[in-house]
């Protein structure tokens, strides 16, 4: 580690691997000898150090409150590994951390299977490793054990990703507390990240550049419980996009859903990539959005809460739970019409996460 006017330690993004007799990955990195001691010794325990890591063991000890906690796993395979705005590293810190939050859980613990093709830039991979660097410790979140596998050439398209997350229940939040008169909220515009993807794989380019829109929730989220706020039921609109979410929700609630098309936002560079395209953006992935469903009575708090946050910035009330059992969503459009929302059979955009 460098230090910063020697008073802290500073990862810089210079690859601490020795790169000169091996600048890409190799099979051996994930043979069990030497390459692969090497490699995780002079990357992953560097980046990820903290005391639970120190005692260098197959699984790490670690002391929870004696209270519930919540356990999450999800793998990140999103092609390409680089895109605007995050990399497949924040991306998976991110993607579990928010899982936590939207149990209404507080992250505290992570872990993280790398599956790695053989030729893969060191360089490359560090930059990864210090991007998840980043976003755990802005998340207040330890990544405290994981696992490392080098594949064959040809055969792990560059780099996988594995992230399974422990975090102490604040609050319980679950689809099925949702009730008639809760206000739906969204934190942020949507589509962004879907469509940062496909600009760079279709080689789209616009006046400004479409970023992911990739962060970590959690402290908003905490910050609503903390502050008293009546929260039903968080879901974060990922694969399937806002509509695929709310009609998910839906259907395990049991209520009806109204929304304002009106009130969704949706930056105009995305709504330019989608129409190109021939993509709905309310089908199109996120990765720092989230639909909230908040009792009426605390809608407006919520949403001040919420746009004291960057990504709460475009919160926005989109609509409510009715008293119907019937479950279905029904969104009114910018011109009076009404249709009902459906999932999609299949997907839009795949490896986008």
């Amino acid at each position: 580690m460098m230090k910063d006017n020697g008073t802290s330690d500073r990862l810089t993004w210079s690859c601490p691997v020795s790169v000169d007799q091996y600048p890409h990955v190799v099979m051996a990195h994930g043979g069990g000898g030497k390459l692969m001691n090497q490699l995780i010794d002079g990357m992953f325990a560097r980046a990820f150090a903290n005391p639970l890591t120190e005692r260098r063991h197959d699984g790490a000890f670690a002391e929870l409150p004696k209270n519930r906690i919540a356990f999450t796993t999800d793998s990140f395979v999103v092609r390409p590994l680089f895109f605007p705005g995050g990399n497949i590293g924040d991306l998976a810190v991110n993607g579990t951390v928010n899982d936590l939050a939207m149990c209404g859980a507080r992250p505290l613990y992570l872990s993280a299977g790398f599956i790695i093709e053989e030729g893969l830039p060191m360089e490359s991979l560090w930059k990864i490793v210090l991007s998840m660097k980043n976003s755990a410790d802005a998340a207040n979140v330890h990544i405290v054990t994981g696992d490392t596998k080098v594949v064959d050439r040809g055969k792990g398209d560059g780099l996988f990703i594995n992230t399974s997350g422990i975090g102490v229940i604040e609050k319980e939040i679950y689809p099925q507390a949702i009730q008639p008169g809760d206000s739906i909220i969204i934190n942020s515009d949507i589509a962004r990240h879907g469509m940062a993807i496909m600009a760079v794989r279709e080689g789209l380019t616009f006046e400004s550049e479409i970023e992911s829109d990739t962060a970590s929730l959690s402290e908003m989220v905490m910050n609503m419980i903390e502050n008293g706020i009546d929260v039903h039921c968080l879901r974060d609109a990922t694969r399937g996009g806002l509509a695929s979410v709310l009609v998910e929700l839906s259907q395990s609630g049991g209520y009806e859903f109204h929304i304002e098309e009106s009130a969704i936002p949706v930056r105009d560079d995305v709504a330019a990539a989608c129409e190109i395209l021939g993509l709905d953006p309310l089908y199109v992935a996120n990765e720092g959005c989230m639909a909230a469903f908040i009792a009426g009575k605390d809608a407006e708090k919520a949403l001040q809460i919420m746009k004291n946050f960057p990504t709460g910035q475009n919160a926005s009330v989109i609509g409510r739970v009715m008293d119907s059992r019937e479950a279905r969503v029904i969104m009114k459009s910018r011109i009076g019409t009404r249709r009902i929302i459906d999932m999609i059979s299949g997907e839009q955009l795949p490896r986008i996460c």
